[in-house]
């Protein structure tokens, strides 16, 4: 399995221990969940980015008052 080495600064460890421990993880399992919720949520984003943008017109006539300022 391909793995990573991350370099963190002196105080970053204890903070992504406590972090994983109030999670009820260990740090390996903390890590990995947290960079792919970040690369699911990152998609998601440019998702609902892309559907606002294709879908503006009907939100801009069905929500007048909510339409940016031309």
């Amino acid at each position: 399995m391909p793995a990573l080495n991350i370099e963190y600064t002196e105080h970053e460890p204890a903070a992504i221990r406590e972090a994983a421990a109030a999670d009820g993880k260990p740090v390996k399992a903390y890590i990995r969940d947290l960079s792919v919720r970040e690369q699911q949520r990152r998609v998601f984003v440019d998702h609902a980015v892309a559907f606002r943008k294709a879908h503006r017109a009907g939100f801009d006539a069905a929500c007048p008052e909510d339409s940016p300022a031309a």
